[in-house]
């Protein structure tokens, strides 16, 4: 059976009636989740692709790393998801394996596709820092396109929208989404803004933060495009990413019900990893900048001395 639910933007003036989550290809349901992820790898290939050919490498090494890392990284993504939900999954263990519902943390397949990036460049004697600088061009354009995997799911949204809020998304309650999905937050914070029960307002409005981490990826890509071109070191590029997409995730992960919580503190992990990330990326770009504007100042120096030795010695 396709499930489907109603989903409304009401400010955009945008009604989608009966969103389904699957189709159906010779009586199996394909899940649009797993579509829409394999359709960011791919796009995330080719833009990899493209890119080493620009900058002169051999685009069919970056195909071979691509095989490796999106294997390790989902892996490496559901992993890093279980870990933080262990309560549930250690009562559940037949659901480790059941991506089809989604469950896939983007900082576990960032870590591990870094990791599988630093042996693939051992192994291949290849520049880790520039095949770095290369590769997250593909990563942060499968970040764009996956997140409305999130979408199709209804999952990885925020709080309650107020009405005026222009991107404010409403989900329908129907056979395929009810109430006891309903986050409590959202719950408390729907029945306080309509002064009545769940039950009788027949949806919730929340911030669709997949569309907003969607929307700030491209933008942090934009940028990485434009300053690509620019930089001083290799490497220079995906501290930009983690600088970026870090400001831009410990942002909206604060908006976001289904948070992945780091035990005893009770933070975020998410929220305190972006935080961690972007500081530390900022400040290795800042060193590093002024080192190589040192290393340039001394070489130009260093020329200058030589060129008025051999006029004094003429």
């Amino acid at each position: 059976m396709i499930l489907s639910t109603t989903i409304q933007f009401p400010n955009l003036h945008i009604n989608i009636e009966h969103l389904p989550k699957s189709f159906s290809v010779f009586g199996f349901d394909i899940a649009f989740y797993g579509c829409i992820i394999a359709l960011g790898m791919l796009a995330g290939i080719a833009i990899v692709c493209y890119e080493a050919k620009r900058t002169g490498q051999d685009y069919n090494q970056y195909i071979d790393f691509a095989l490796y890392a999106i294997v390790f990284s989902v892996i490496g993504a559901r992993v890093y998801y279980v870990i933080f939900r262990w309560s549930y999954y250690s009562a559940h263990p037949t659901e480790i394996i059941n991506i089809r519902e989604g469950g896939l943390a983007i900082y576990g397949g960032v870590i591990v596709a870094i990791l599988t990036c630093f042996i693939y460049t051992k192994i291949k004697k290849m520049s880790f820092p520039k095949v770095c600088d290369t590769a997250i061009l593909g990563l942060i354009l499968g970040q764009i396109i996956g997140r409305w995997g999130n979408f199709f799911n209804r999952e990885a949204f925020g709080g309650v929208a107020r009405d005026k809020n222009p991107w404010a998304m409403r989900i329908y309650f129907d056979e395929n989404y009810d109430i006891s999905q309903v986050p409590d937050v959202v719950k408390n914070g729907m029945e306080a803004l309509r002064g009545k029960a769940l039950s009788e307002i027949g949806y919730i409005q929340v911030q669709p933060t997949f569309l907003y981490e969607s929307l700030w990826n491209l933008f942090v890509l934009v940028l990485m495009l434009i300053f690509r071109r620019k930089k001083k070191f290799d490497g220079e590029v995906i501290l930009w990413y983690l600088i970026g997409y870090g400001i831009g995730r410990a942002v909206i992960e604060g908006m976001r019900t289904d948070q992945l919580i780091m035990p005893v503190t009770g933070w975020p992990v998410s929220q305190a990893l972006s935080i961690v990330v972007a500081t530390v990326s900022v400040i290795v770009v800042i060193v590093k900048r002024k080192a190589e504007d040192y290393e340039g100042i001394c070489g130009i120096n260093h020329g200058n001395h030589d060129k008025h030795r051999n006029d004094h010695l003429l």
